[in-house]
């Protein structure tokens, strides 16, 4: 879980299996395929989708809000934002950085035998 700012709204974000469920369901696609679509954005700065980084930020969001917890539209929550400040570079780092270590994990779980 990571807190990130945007606007000067305080928001937490996990990126978690119901994240990628929440993204499907609200947008149609994949998160983690549209995230991937933007890989190397510092290289290459037209590969930014912004509409598409806050969609990964509200599923990251309501994710963290859990089951049965109320959360607002994606519309909703994007006209509660002043502002989205898309020159932060440590907002685009901790987004990734969450995404990393929820969706490509790649043996930082693995497991100790068990003794007997």
């Amino acid at each position: 879980m990571k807190e990130i700012n945007i606007g000067g709204k305080q928001i937490r974000v996990r990126a978690t299996p119901l994240a990628l469920l929440r993204y499907k369901q609200e947008f149609q696609t994949d998160l983690v395929g549209d995230m991937l679509k933007m890989n190397d954005i510092e290289k290459e700065p037209s590969r930014i989708d912004s509409v598409v980084l806050m969609q990964i930020i509200w599923a990251m969001a309501k994710a963290d809000a859990g089951l049965g917890n109320t959360f607002p539209s994606f519309e909703k929550w994007l006209s509660g934002m002043d502002y989205f400040d898309m020159s932060d570079s440590g907002l685009w780092q901790a987004i990734m950085e969450e995404a990393a270590d929820g969706f490509f994990r790649r043996g930082t779980q693995q497991q100790k035998p068990k003794e007997k």
